[in-house]
């Protein structure tokens, strides 16, 4: 029997490091060990304007140019031709998009004719709210309200990544979350022997400021008592005068972040390490002794970060926003905090680095929590039967 071709179109793929790229990449990786799929992989390239076809991993990935970057969003005006001949060219029958990036997702959903389409949308609402950021809001306000609908309703199946994505509710949409290699994401050392390590793993780009890396550095500080020199020896706070911060992701807004934390006075107690992916990323995780979230928006629908530390059992300290509260229970695998509260954020770290049993009981049960709801196989099992039933 020949196998049917799924044609999975995302924005971004690996080695781009991100949310979105992971899930398309398990994706095409459970199709390509399925007996009666293939895979073929449409992205775009990280930069020239020329089409490029490679084996990647045993999947064929087209990485499509693009002629400019708005943002954190790349466009091509020849983007629809092409789509149109890679689908035809590769025998496509079955269209699998990932979004929120607005561009190749929705103009897969668009063009792809006959073709049964499956769109996985990963985001809540990506209206910023910063200073500045006017103009891009009302664009984005547009395209939430008047194009995605449009979207939605021409796929034959919507995938909501989280209670908060904007295709959850639809009648056509099932949840499939994102999810973590419980066999490669794996305890270490009890949280309470390992060193005291406060972890942020993500995206540091200006236009993603929603991720909030600010509050959690302000938050730095108040842990290590860098605007009172006696606050880190109080007896509320045994021990945190050793605290460490380290920073994993990389960004044009990086930079900005370590002027902050100069500015805030704990330069020296912050270690960005740049971008960690496969047995480091691993190592990295596993050996914190918490792993922070601070996000402030709706923008983040799940947080990836946060399933793998709990499957490494390491404690985790997440914002109540957006798909956060759907992944961590508060004070029973994880504490949450209100965004955009450095005060707040700060009293649950110091929470969880002065008291070891606390962190060892979260860390615990953030284990388990992820290995019941996050494993990867039985997600991707019925993401197959998704498409196979399209």
């Amino acid at each position: 029997m020949s196998r049917r071709t799924v044609a999975i179109v995302s924005p971004y793929y690996p080695p781009k490091v991100g949310g979105v790229e992971h899930y398309a990449a398990r994706v095409a990786a459970a199709v390509a060990a399925d007996d009666a799929l293939r895979p073929v992989v449409i992205t775009t390239r990280p930069s020239g304007l020329r089409t490029a076809v490679a084996e990647e991993d045993g999947v064929t990935v087209v990485r499509l140019g693009a002629w400019l970057r708005l943002s954190n969003t790349p466009l091509s005006p020849l983007w629809p031709l092409q789509l149109r001949y890679w689908l035809r060219r590769t025998g496509a029958e079955v269209v699998n998009a990932h979004a929120p990036v607005p561009g190749l997702g929705d103009l897969a959903v668009a063009v792809a004719g006959r073709r049964p389409t499956v769109l996985t949308y990963h985001a809540g609402s990506m209206l910023k709210g910063e200073p500045g950021s006017g103009a891009a809001d009302r664009l984005i306000s547009v395209y939430e309200r008047r194009v995605l609908p449009r979207v939605f309703a021409r796929a034959r199946a919507l995938v909501a990544v989280s209670p908060v994505s904007l295709a959850a509710g639809h009648d056509h949409a099932v949840r499939i979350t994102p999810g973590v290699d419980t066999e490669r994401f794996t305890p270490g050392e009890p949280a309470s022997r390992r060193p005291r390590t406060l972890l942020y793993v993500g995206r540091m780009d200006r236009s993603s400021a929603w991720k909030g890396v600010d509050v959690l550095l302000r938050a730095f500080a108040l842990v290590t008592g860098a605007d009172s020199p006696d606050a880190a020896d109080s007896p509320d706070a045994p021990g945190l005068s050793g605290v460490r911060l380290r920073l994993v992701g990389g960004g044009d807004a990086l930079a900005d972040h370590l002027r902050l934390a100069e500015r805030l006075g704990v330069a020296d107690r912050v270690d960005a390490v740049g971008e960690l992916t496969g047995a480091d990323l691993v190592q990295a995780v596993r050996t914190a002794a918490v792993l922070v979230l601070p996000s402030r928006t709706e923008s983040e629908s799940f947080g990836m970060s946060l399933v793998e530390a709990m499957a490494c059992a390491t404690p985790v300290v997440g914002s109540a926003v957006g798909g956060i509260p759907h992944v961590v229970v508060d004070e029973e695998c994880g504490l949450l905090v209100p965004p955009a509260d450095p005060e707040a954020l700060a009293a649950a770290c110091r929470r969880l680095l002065a008291d070891g049993a606390l962190a060892d009981r979260l860390g615990t049960a953030g284990r388990l929590r992820a290995e019941q709801h996050y494993a990867w196989p039985d997600l991707m099992r019925r993401y197959l039967e998704l498409l196979r039933s399209v």
